[in-house]
C-alpha cells in the first residue's frame, strides 16, 4: 500500500492562494468520497482544509502515479486558476507524509503552533473523508500522536490560538482595549472564541453580524450584544474601533462598494479589520480608505511569534513524541510487504496439519470427539511455536532494506510461489 500526500499551506502560500483550494468539512467529504468512488482500485481518500491549509491523503496499492493523481485532485480545486497555485503545492509519499499528518495533528505545523483546534479537525476529516485500511490506521495514529504531545507537554497550555493573536495584534495597534468596541462577523466557534479574548483585555463587543439573525442572537445573548443582520452592517460601524470577521462564506463579505460610504462618514478614525476566514472575508482595498486598517490570517504570524519563545522547548519534545510516533507508523507500514508471505505460510502449515490429521484418521478410524479435539490443540499449538518466531524475524526484517528479500526467501524454501500459481 502506498501513502500520498498534496498540499498547500501558509508555508508555502499566501492567503490569497489558499482561499482558492479552501473547501468546507461537508465539501472535503464530498470530495473524498467521489475520488474513491471513482477509482476501481480501491483508492482512500481524507481531505483536510483549515485556515492554514488545504492537504489531500491517498492510498492505494502499489500505485507509482498517486502523487500525481493528488496533485491533479488538489488543483482541480482551483478550476482554471490551477496553473497559479502549482508552484506552491508540495508533495509528500508514505513515511514522510505520516510524519508530516503526525506534526499537523501535534499543532506542529500550525501558524499558531500548540492551537487546540487543529486535532478536533483532523477528526472532523478523518471521519468526513473515505478511509480504507491504511488511512484508517494513518489517521488514528495521528490523533494519538496529537494526544501525546499535549498530554505528556505543556505545548498546549495556555495555547495562542489565532483569535488570541487577533486579541493581540488589536492591542498593539490601540496600545490598549480598555473600552474598545467590537462588532464580530460571523457567529461561529472563532467568534466565540475571538469575543472571549478581546473581553479578557478589556474591549466590549457591541454587535454580532451574521447572515442567519437567529444564530447572532445565540452569541449575542451571552455577550450583551446586539444581533444584526449581515446586509445590516454599516448601521453598526459608526462608533467601533475594530471588526473581526470569520464566517465561511465562499468570497468577500464585507466590501468598499457596500461598507465605503460608512467607513468614509468616520472621517479618518481608526478602525481595525481583522479577517480571519479563509477564504477570506473583507475585501484588502477596505485598507485604502483613511483610517481603516486591515489584517488577515497571514498578518497575524509576527503576533505569534512574540508569544512563542516561553515554549521552545515544550515543541522540542512534542518533535520527539511525534518522530517515535511516525517511527511506529514506518515499522507497521513496512511489515505489510511481508503479511502476505506469513498469511501464505501459516495457511501451507494449516494444510498441512489437517491433511495429516486426516490421513491418519483415514488409516486407524475416525477418533472420538473428545480424543480429536486434543490433537487438534496439540497439532495446531506445535505449528504456532514453529512459526512464531519466523513470523517474528519476518515482521522485525520488514523494517530493513532486506526485508522484502527475506519474504522471497521465504516463498522460495516453502515452495509459495506455487501455491500462490495454484
Amino acid at each position: 500500500m502506498k501513502l500520498a500526500l498534496a498540499g498547500i499551506s501558509h508555508h508555502t502560500a499566501s492567503v490569497e492562494l489558499r482561499e482558492r483550494v479552501a473547501i468546507d468539512l461537508d465539501a472535503a467529504g464530498r470530495l473524498a468520497g467521489s475520488l474513491a468512488s471513482t477509482d476501481g482500485a480501491g483508492l482512500e481518500a481524507v481531505v483536510l482544509s483549515t485556515c492554514n491549509r488545504t492537504e489531500l491523503y491517498l492510498a492505494a496499492g502499489d500505485d507509482d502515479q498517486l502523487g500525481d493523481r493528488a496533485d491533479r485532485a488538489l488543483l482541480s480545486l482551483a478550476g482554471a486558476e490551477a496553473g497559479t497555485l502549482a508552484p506552491s503545492t508540495y508533495r509528500l509519499a508514505d513515511e514522510s507524509a505520516a510524519l508530516h499528518l503526525f506534526r499537523v495533528a501535534a499543532g506542529l505545523d500550525s501558524l499558531v503552533p500548540g492551537e487546540g483546534e487543529i486535532l478536533g479537525q483532523v477528526r472532523d476529516a478523518f471521519e468526513a473523508g473515505a478511509p480504507g485500511p491504511l488511512l484508517d490506521r494513518t489517521f488514528r495514529m495521528a490523533l494519538h500522536a496529537g494526544r501525546r504531545a499535549r498530554i505528556e507537554t505543556a505545548i498546549g497550555e495556555s495555547p495562542a490560538s489565532v483569535p488570541s493573536a487577533a486579541a493581540a495584534l488589536a492591542q498593539q495597534v490601540f496600545e490598549g482595549l480598555e473600552g474598545r468596541r467590537v462588532v464580530l462577523v460571523g457567529a461561529g466557534r472563532t467568534s466565540e472564541l475571538t469575543a472571549k479574548n478581546l473581553r479578557s483585555r478589556g474591549a466590549t463587543v457591541v454587535a454580532v453580524v451574521n447572515r442567519t439573525v437567529g444564530k447572532a442572537e445565540r452569541l449575542a445573548h451571552g455577550l450583551g450584544a446586539r444581533a444584526v443582520a449581515l446586509d445590516e452592517i454599516a448601521t453598526v460601524l459608526a462608533d467601533v474601533e475594530i471588526v473581526v470577521s470569520s464566517t465561511s462564506a465562499a468570497g468577500f463579505v464585507l466590501t468598499a462598494e457596500e461598507l465605503g460610504p460608512a467607513l468614509r462618514s468616520r472621517r479618518g478614525r481608526p478602525v481595525l479589520l481583522v479577517d480571519l476566514a479563509v477564504p477570506r472575508d473583507v475585501d484588502p482595498s477596505l485598507a485604502s480608505i483613511d483610517g481603516c486598517f486591515v489584517y488577515d490570517v497571514d498578518d497575524l504570524e509576527a503576533v505569534v511569534s512574540s508569544s512563542l519563545q516561553g515554549r521552545r522547548a515544550e515543541a522540542v519534545e512534542a518533535e520527539r513524541i511525534v518522530a517515535a510516533e511516525a517511527e511506529r507508523f514506518r515499522a507497521w507500514q513496512a511489515s505489510l510487504a511481508v503479511v502476505p508471505a506469513i498469511a501464505s505460510l501459516r495457511a501451507l502449515a494449516e494444510e498441512i496439519r489437517a491433511s495429516e490429521l486426516a490421513r491418519v484418521e483415514a488409516r486407524l478410524g475416525r477418533l472420538p470427539e473428545s480424543e480429536r479435539a486434543v490433537v487438534d490443540t496439540v497439532t495446531a499449538q506445535i505449528v504456532n511455536k514453529l512459526l512464531h518466531l519466523p513470523t517474528v524475524r519476518l515482521k522485525e526484517a520488514a523494517v530493513t532494506p532486506d526485508g522484502l528479500v527475506y519474504a522471497d526467501v521465504v516463498r522460495h524454501l516453502f515452495g509459495l510461489e506455487e501455491e500462490d500459481e495454484a
